[in-house]
């Protein structure tokens, strides 16, 4: 596998770039549609924290690869996506760190961004798995991460510090090369039957 370097992906209306300081103004703004931060099992940030967001982001690196995602008419930022947990020595990255301002939820965007990292993973990189993972009580996106075909692996317990102060159990999931050729194929379908 090769590791993951900055790239823009772009398909249905939608581009992926690298995450930088000069998307602060505009990922302010979709945290803002649906208060977004409020949401005790998301990692949205709060207005004033997208600065330190960004820069704890880029901080990651090489572990992490973040994105914005941009509505490409447009230009306006939808919201951000990642490539995490990279280890190159097995063929494995996680897409997470995802989450969109709340009018275009349950639109074709989540359908398509997750159709280009997986397809970047899998058919430009050389990816053997691609993983996600999920608070177990955030309902709404074990089943966005299910609806991509991806297999429940199981849930680690007490896993990982909430901004409350609680502690989440972690749903896992994954998806391996050999079923990306039928993942894909659903993927394209469901995308076609919102055009």
């Amino acid at each position: 596998m090769d590791a993951p370097t900055p790239v823009t992906l772009e398909l249905n209306g939608l581009r992926l770039e690298p995450l930088g300081a000069q998307h602060a103004d505009a990922l302010r703004d979709a945290a803002r549609d649906g208060e977004l931060w409020k949401l005790r099992i998301t990692s949205v940030p709060e207005p004033q924290e997208v600065e330190t967001y960004i820069a704890s982001a880029l901080d990651m690196r090489p572990g992490r690869l973040a994105f914005a995602v941009v509505e490409a008419v447009s230009g306006r930022v939808l919201g951000t996506t990642s490539y995490h947990d990279i280890v190159p020595a097995i063929d494995r990255v996680e897409i997470g760190y995802t989450w969109y301002r709340r009018s275009v939820q349950r639109t074709h965007v989540n359908t398509t961004c997750k159709l280009l990292l997986l397809a970047h993973a899998f058919d430009t990189l050389g990816c053997a798995v691609v993983g996600f993972r999920t608070d177990n009580f955030n309902h709404a996106s074990q089943a966005a991460i299910e609806r991509l075909g991806a297999r429940k692996d199981g849930v680690l317990r007490h896993h990982a510090k909430r901004r409350d102060g609680t502690v989440r159990d972690t749903v896992m999931y994954s998806i391996v090369r050999g079923e990306w050729p039928e993942v894909k194929a659903q993927l394209l379908y469901l995308l076609a039957r919102r055009a």
